[in-house]
């Protein structure tokens, strides 16, 4: 069970969103829950220094020798039940080795969320890797504002999500049934901004204490 993250426009809280789902899924499974980091911010998210040696862009990078069970070896503890494929320093460049890492994602046991990032669509190598892990997950969630610019940008993308993780402002005039009108998928949960969560990003404790507020929205999600 693969669960991809994405936005189509910087600053939607796809990092957040994306580790709160896989300490909720690593809470429910006996086997713990992956975090296969492709935008490079979770060890901070999840209140850990960078990870030092190899991520999963030197495998993208190896020689053909090097399969796909070094995928696992990349793994590293970053909370209780939770393991972290860090993304490394190269760029992210094949999408056929996406295609054998998304393949490998789907068999693993654990439940697997991939923090994907920003798909923009301009067809450059790295925005195709991260639409092959968007269109492989099981589950593909849009994490959006209510914000015409970010649907506008969504809707233009060569694919749809399984479904909108939308984060709700106050005094935005877009609301949910607005947001599934445009992009003609279902809200499958709101997130309110709250200061408690921003206040646990920054203290490092996002993973350790999650938010009440962020693990009630997600919950049926995971």
């Amino acid at each position: 069970m693969v669960f991809s993250c994405w936005s189509a426009k910087g600053g939607s809280g796809t990092t957040v969103v994306s580790v709160a789902l896989a300490v909720l899924l690593g809470q429910q499974s006996d086997a713990g829950s992956v975090f296969v980091d492709l935008e490079g911010d979770g060890p901070t998210v999840f209140g850990r220094p960078e990870p030092d040696g190899p991520g999963l862009s030197d495998w993208f990078a190896a020689s053909e020798s090097v399969g796909v069970v070094a995928i696992e070896r990349l793994e590293r503890p970053v909370a209780d039940s939770v393991r972290l494929v860090p993304r490394g320093r190269r760029a992210l460049t094949s999408e056929r080795r996406a295609r054998i890492c998304t393949e490998r994602l789907i068999a693993d046991e654990r439940p697997v969320v991939v923090d994907v990032g920003r798909i923009t669509g301009n067809g450059d190598s790295e925005d195709l890797v991260r639409r092959c892990f968007a269109e492989a997950a099981t589950t593909s969630l849009l994490v959006t504002r209510p914000c015409f610019i970010s649907l506008r940008r969504a809707l233009s993308l060569p694919l749809r999500p399984t479904g909108v993780v939308l984060i709700e402002e106050a005094g935005r005039s877009l609301g949910r049934r607005d947001v599934e009108d445009v992009l003609g998928v279902p809200v499958i949960a709101t997130v309110e901004v709250d200061a408690a969560v921003a206040r646990a990003v920054d203290a490092g404790l996002l993973a350790a204490r999650l938010p009440s507020s962020l693990g009630r929205a997600l919950r049926d999600v995971a």
